[in-house]
């Protein structure tokens, strides 16, 4: 999310929002759990850094063919090419179910209309209006008249194939107050610190230690591990027993640098690199539960909350780095110096550990620290435990297609 997520929770220009779940690492996102490397299949979404200087965008790799200049592309990245296609080029299109996918551009429109950007969003956005949203024909025709397909690739090997990650919202359940079942608390940025923070600012494991956030608890849950889980997400929502729901959202981090468990756990040989996901390190917890405090601390990054407003519906996703709700499975996170925030995109990859196809019209909502490069994207599957399940597992090869307005 934006850890910012903190995604899901985030990190972009937008790195005041909440963010996915994933935006806030650097600012802060880390938002989300999911692989974080492709060397170690832990996700840690968290903010970007600022975007380097653009460049001039790249001509087409010397092999492609294309009878449209890219030099017309209204868009250039430092490290992405654009090469233009039909839309007949792009497999997966034509079948796309793109009534689903309007919600999420309704979206981006509403704050595409209020951002500065290198894009000229302005008059495809006021297309929108009239088009039924139940009518994928009328959908369909809209994209295909205002916009150009240009596929992606990366200007640094000419590669067109790219990492396809996964993030979600957790969910928990959780008590205002400590109890016998609820013993682990996350935490409200602490007060001392928004007046002078600590430079440098205790790590996790100073901080659990000398038990500096007293008072700051905002609400008890059960599982340490979920815990850190919704800490990398960067956002989460909390069950109360009254039926209460809790959305929480990315407030701020201690400033150390990131380090995977995943990676710790893979070092001291304690897992194989197929259980480094985060079922395997779930398990790996139950079975080593003395060990758990000290498989935590090897990420010296920590995590704050915020309980957001209670106007925020229940149903809808994290706020990415665009600013709006994320679309469960119509929502990606991208590198911010690869893709304009909050464009179209087509995303051609496969299901998690699986052949198995999926393709479709998603929007690039979010960002994260951990999200890098050229053809790179994590899905948004949602919130909850079956979302974390496909999140938790999805390391996939992909190839995208940025749609822009002609």
């Amino acid at each position: 999310m934006n850890n910012k997520r903190p995604r899901a929770s985030n990190a972009s220009s937008t790195n005041s929002k909440e963010g996915y779940a994933s935006n806030k690492l650097a600012s802060m996102v880390v938002s989300r759990f999911l692989s974080i490397l492709a060397c170690t299949s832990i996700l840690l979404l968290t903010s970007c850094a600022m975007p380097p200087t653009r460049t001039a965008i790249s001509q087409a790799p010397a092999n492609s063919s294309t009878s449209t200049s890219l030099r017309n592309a209204p868009y250039t990245s430092a490290i992405t090419g654009f090469k233009p296609v039909d839309w007949q080029q792009i497999s997966g299109w034509q079948t796309d179910d793109l009534t689903q996918a309007w919600p999420a551009w309704l979206k981006s429109c509403e704050a595409l209309r209020k951002r500065k950007s290198e894009v000229q969003w302005a008059e495809v956005c006021a297309r929108v209006i009239g088009i039924s949203a139940e009518d994928g024909v009328a959908i369909r025709r809209y994209f295909e008249t205002y916009f150009q397909a240009y596929e992606t690739f990366a200007l640094s090997n000419n590669n067109y194939s790219g990492l396809v990650t996964g993030y979600y919202e957790p969910v928990m359940n959780g008590s205002r107050q400590r109890t016998s079942l609820f013993t682990v608390p996350l935490y409200a940025y602490p007060k001392a610190w928004q007046k002078v923070k600590p430079n440098p600012a205790p790590t996790r494991a100073e901080l659990m230690s000398a038990n500096n956030l007293t008072g700051s608890e905002l609400v008890w849950v059960q599982d340490p591990v979920a815990a850190a889980f919704m800490q990398i997400q960067g956002s989460g929502k909390i069950r109360l027993n009254d039926g209460q729901v809790l959305r929480l959202g990315f407030a701020g981090t201690n400033d150390q640098p990131f380090k995977s468990f995943a990676q710790w756990l893979l070092n001291q040989g304690y897992i194989t690199r197929s259980e480094a996901t985060m079922q395997g390190i779930q398990q790996w917890a139950r079975n080593n539960p003395q060990r758990v405090e000290e498989m935590l601390n090897a990420n010296p990054r920590f995590v704050f909350f915020k309980i957001l407003p209670s106007n925020v519906a229940a149903d809808l996703g994290p706020i990415g780095a665009l600013g709006v709700p994320l679309t469960t499975e119509r929502s990606i996170a991208v590198d911010r110096y690869s893709l304009p925030l909050g464009a179209p995109v087509f995303l051609s990859t496969t299901r998690p550990s699986s052949t198995q196809t999926l393709q479709r019209l998603v929007m690039a909502q979010d960002t994260g620290t951990a999200i890098v490069g050229a053809v790179r994207a994590d899905y948004y599957w949602g919130s909850g435990e079956a979302a974390g399940e496909l999140a938790g597992r999805m390391k996939q090869a992909g190839r995208a297609w940025l749609l822009l307005p002609r």
